[in-house]
């Protein structure tokens, strides 16, 4: 298949995700900024320097203490969500089962997988257009039917053996008001977007739970923190996605036992796929278009690492759209309304 090739600085461009970036690896790298501070504070021309601007020192010590605490923090966040415990893949046994596979975010994910001669199981109403890798096989499924998961799964077992990886890939999106979407389309949307996370967990967990090894990837969206006007039932279904997320992720270790198993979050903004066609989406410097090859590639690299983890895409946009919650009344609002016209249809 075709695929865009990245560009400098990004496939999106210079966007706001690509400064902070160059902040994180320069001025906020403890490896770069603590030991200048430490040049400023034991050699003679570092002295004289500081002392001839004070505000210099004060500087590298803010920037040396915020890198620290930062990375100190991440590695904190690595350490809680992997639950303290390593595991070990084995990419040349491991079998990955991903839904909506067929085309778009999906296709790109089986494309780079298979690449890498991985064993992926694609889920899909519709086969893909175009030639697949050597390892990735289609498996015609209606993830709304768990009926239909179990038969599928047993022929997926038979070919190549119990899936280790889940990747709850496959959505719906109809960006209407809540007047104008049928009872259908809004029970199709949730039953594909947010239903079929349980079906398939309940098909796949009890393998995955028992061999204390495996990951459940979970595509939700950035639209299941920030709701918006014309599409309040796709924000609900993603929602709900972040939710069964967080909820399996506690209910692994707690009631499973299994805290190998790996969960990971992928919340992206709006992406050049067909599920956008028809919407009119910001492309700005905070919040650019993504190109589904971007959000292709952050899920495939969080996959390889074997660990639990939460791909934000893009992170400057997702940073404020995940605390919205925590910010004023008046400033939710004011967003909410904003985001109404660009997700307009009419």
């Amino acid at each position: 298949m075709t695929s865009q090739v990245r560009t400098w600085p990004s496939r999106e461009g210079f966007t706001a995700d690509v400064l902070s970036r160059w902040i994180q690896r320069t001025l906020l790298d403890p490896w770069k900024v603590v030991p200048l501070l430490a040049l400023a504070h034991y050699t003679v021309k570092g002295r004289e320097l500081t002392k001839s601007r004070p505000h210099l020192l004060k500087a590298l010590k803010t920037l040396a203490s915020l890198a620290v605490i930062q990375r100190l923090s991440a590695w904190l966040d690595r350490r809680a969500i992997n639950n303290g415990v390593s595991d070990h893949y084995d990419w040349n046994k491991e079998v990955v089962v991903l839904t909506g596979g067929s085309n778009g975010i999906g296709r790109r994910i089986a494309q780079l997988l298979g690449d890498r001669d991985i064993k992926v199981a694609i889920l899909d109403i519709s086969p893909p257009a175009d030639e697949l890798p050597n390892s990735v096989r289609f498996y015609q499924c209606d993830i709304t039917s768990s009926e239909n998961i179990s038969e599928v799964a047993a022929k997926i077992r038979v070919s190549f053996g119990r899936p280790t990886i889940l990747i709850n890939n496959a959505g719906l999106l109809t960006a209407k008001t809540i007047l104008n979407v049928s009872p259908d389309q809004m029970r199709r949307m949730f039953e594909v977007n947010t239903f079929a996370h349980y079906w398939l967990a309940q098909e796949f967990l009890p393998d995955i739970i028992a061999g204390n090894h495996g990951m459940v990837v979970t595509v939700a969206s950035q639209a299941g923190y920030a709701v918006a006007p014309n599409m309040i039932d796709y924000s609900a279904t993603k929602a709900a996605a972040i939710a069964f997320h967080e909820g399996l992720a506690a209910e692994l270790v707690t009631r499973y036992h299994a805290p190998r198993v790996r969960t990971v979050l992928v919340t992206q903004s709006f992406t050049r796929t067909t599920l956008i066609d028809t919407l009119t989406p910001e492309d700005s410097f905070i919040n650019p278009l993504l190109h589904p090859e971007t959000v292709a590639e952050g899920v495939v690299n969080q996959v390889l690492k074997g660990e639990s983890g939460h791909v934000l895409l893009p992170g400057s946009a997702g940073f404020i759209s995940q605390r919205l919650r925590g910010y004023p009344l008046w400033f939710q609002h004011m967003l909410r309304c904003r985001l109404e016209r660009l997700i307009r249809t009419d």
